[in-house]
C-alpha cells in the first residue's frame, strides 16, 4: 500500500505539472493570436520567429518530462531559425515542427487539465478501496495504480503528438547537416587561408631572404674575383652555406604542405619518425596498418596528411606545454574510418574549445574539413588524451 501511494503521488505530481503546462499553453494561445495580428501588419513580423522559439521551448519542456516519465527520449526536428528576418519568418511558418507544436499545445490545453482533474477525483475513493483491500483482504491495490495509468496516458499522448514525422525528421536532419557543412567549409577556408599566409611568411622571411643574400654575395664575389681571389673564395663559401640553408628552408616549407615522408614511408613510418624526433619517450602502436606503403592498406592522401599533422601537433604541444616525458600514439584502422589517439602523461589542463590555442583550433578545422571528429580529455593533473576519427574508404 505504501509503494502504491508513492507511485500515485508521483503520477499526480506529473499530472499537476502537466496541468500547469496546460495553463502556459493557454497563455501561448493568446501569444499566437497576438503574433498573428501583428504579423499581418508586416511591421510586427519580427515577433513571429520569437514566438515560435518560445513555443519550441515549451514543447521541449514537455518532451523532457515525457522522456523522464517513460524512460525513452522523445525526438525533435526543427528547421533552424537563422538568417535575415524574411528567411526566419518563412522558416517559422513553413516548418512542419511549428504546426505540430501548435496541435500539441491545443491538445495539451484539454487533456492536461482533464487528466489532472480526474486524478484528483480518484484519490479519495482509491485510498478507501485499496485501504480496505490491502488492510482487510491482504490483496494488491487496484485503484491507486489508475492514477499512474492516467499519467502514462498523458505521456503517451504527448509522445504521439510531439514525435516528428519521418519526412520532418529528414528535413531537419538535412538542414542540420547543411548547417554543419557550412560551418566546416568556413573553418576549412579559414585554415587554408592561414596555411597560405604561413607559407608566404616562411618563404618571405626564410628562403627568399637567404636567396637575396646569396645573390648579393655571388655578385660581390664576381667583382672581387680578379682583384682579390681570397676574398672572392670566402664570399663563395658563404654563398654555398646560404644556398644550403635556403634549401633547408624550402624543404621545411614543403614538409608543411605535404610531408614527403608520407609518400616515402607511409603514415605508420611517418608517425614513427615523428615520435622518434619529438623529444619524448613516445610509443607507437598500429592496428590494421602496415609499416610501409606495400605492407598494408593506405588511407586517402588527405586523411593521411590530416592524421600526420594531428600527431605532430599533439606531440609538439606535449613536449612544449605539458611537462610530460612520456607519450603514446595509436593508429587504428576501422571499417570506415582511421582512428588516431595521442596520450601524454603531463600536467593536463588543455582547453577543449576554440580558446584552446591556434594549434588545437587548426587541428579541429583540419579534421572537420574531412567530416571527422576530435575529442580532447585533459583534466588538471593529466593525462591529456586527444582522440581523432577520420572517415575514409579503404
Amino acid at each position: 500500500m505504501r509503494e502504491a501511494i508513492k507511485e500515485a503521488a508521483r503520477a499526480c505530481l506529473h499530472l499537476t505539472v502537466g496541468a500547469a503546462l496546460s495553463l502556459l499553453c493557454c497563455l501561448m494561445a493568446g501569444v499566437a493570436l497576438f503574433t498573428s495580428v501583428v504579423t499581418l501588419t508586416v511591421i510586427g513580423a519580427g515577433v513571429l520567429p520569437e514566438s515560435v522559439l518560445l513555443l519550441r521551448r515549451l514543447a521541449g519542456w514537455e518532451r523532457r518530462r515525457t522522456a523522464a516519465w517513460t524512460g525513452a527520449p522523445v525526438p525533435e526536428a526543427y528547421l533552424p531559425l537563422e538568417g535575415p528576418l524574411p528567411a526566419r519568418v518563412r522558416t517559422a511558418v513553413g516548418d512542419p515542427g511549428t504546426r505540430q507544436d501548435l496541435v500539441w499545445a491545443a491538445a495539451q490545453l484539454l487533456y492536461g487539465l482533464v487528466l489532472w482533474y480526474l486524478s484528483l477525483l480518484l484519490w479519495a475513493p482509491a485510498l478507501l478501496v485499496d485501504g480496505v483491500r490491502t488492510g482487510l483482504a491482504g490483496r494488491r491495490p487496484v485503484a491507486l495504480p489508475l492514477i499512474g495509468r492516467l499519467a502514462g496516458l498523458a505521456a503517451d499522448w504527448s509522445r504521439a503528438l510531439l514525435t516528428p514525422s519521418p519526412s520532418a525528421a529528414r528535413d531537419a536532419a538535412l538542414a542540420a547537416r547543411i548547417e554543419q557543412l557550412t560551418a566546416t567549409r568556413a573553418g576549412a577556408i579559414a585554415a587554408h587561408g592561414a596555411e597560405l599566409r604561413r607559407i608566404e611568411r616562411d618563404l618571405h622571411d626564410g628562403a627568399q631572404a637567404r636567396l637575396v643574400a646569396l645573390s648579393m654575395r655571388i655578385g660581390l664575389a664576381r667583382r672581387a674575383y680578379d682583384s682579390d681571389p681570397a676574398t672572392a673564395r670566402k664570399l663563395l663559401d658563404d654563398a654555398q652555406t646560404q644556398a644550403e640553408e635556403a634549401l633547408a628552408e624550402l624543404r621545411h616549407v614543403v614538409r608543411g604542405i605535404h610531408p614527403p615522408i608520407l609518400t616515402d614511408r607511409g603514415l605508420t613510418g611517418a608517425v614513427r619518425a615523428l615520435a622518434a624526433s619529438s623529444g619524448l619517450e613516445a610509443a607507437v602502436s598500429v592496428t590494421g596498418l602496415g609499416d610501409h606503403d606495400q605492407d598494408g592498406p593506405r588511407a586517402p592522401a588527405a586523411v593521411e596528411a590530416a592524421a600526420y599533422f594531428v600527431v605532430a601537433e599533439a606531440l609538439t604541444n606535449a613536449a612544449k606545454h605539458s611537462g610530460a616525458d612520456r607519450a603514446s600514439v595509436s593508429l587504428t584502422r576501422e571499417p570506415a574510418a582511421l582512428r588516431v589517439r595521442v596520450r601524454d602523461e603531463g600536467r593536463g589542463g588543455a582547453e577543449a574549445g576554440e580558446s584552446g590555442g591556434s594549434g588545437l583550433t587548426g587541428m579541429r578545422r583540419r579534421v572537420a574539413a574531412l567530416d571527422g571528429t576530435v575529442r580532447l580529455t585533459s583534466p588538471t593533473g593529466g593525462p591529456t588524451v586527444i582522440e581523432v576519427e577520420l572517415p575514409c574508404v579503404w
